[in-house]
């Protein structure tokens, strides 16, 4: 298991609401955790992948996510069983939908 850990520019979430479950993990792609607790103006992920020596593609996977999302403020956990870069990207783009559908303010 591999495990990566990403701290990137993101414009401020403004919804807060408790953390939210997207994905399973059993599907054979992936599954996220997001939660609050990163600054505002940052967004804090940690990838946990099954797929050795995929850090480039993870990075720039995970940096078009937080320069497009509003996802500062947030920590996204993603446990990854061999997830391509285009179910991850949809993942997370899903994963931010939902956040802010049910969130509060």
């Amino acid at each position: 298991m591999e495990h990566l850990d990403y701290e990137l520019p993101s414009r401020p979430q403004p919804r807060r609401r408790e953390a939210l479950l997207v994905g399973v993990v059993g599907s054979g792609n992936c599954e996220l955790l997001l939660e609050a607790g990163a600054p505002a103006d940052h967004c804090r992920l940690r990838v946990n992948t099954s797929a050795h020596g995929f850090a480039p593609i993870w990075s720039a996977v995970l940096a078009d996510f937080a320069a497009r999302s509003a996802a500062g403020g947030l920590t996204i956990e993603i446990n990854d069983v061999g997830a391509t870069p285009a179910v991850v990207s949809l993942r997370l783009d899903q994963a931010i939908e939902a956040w802010e559908e049910s969130a509060h303010g």
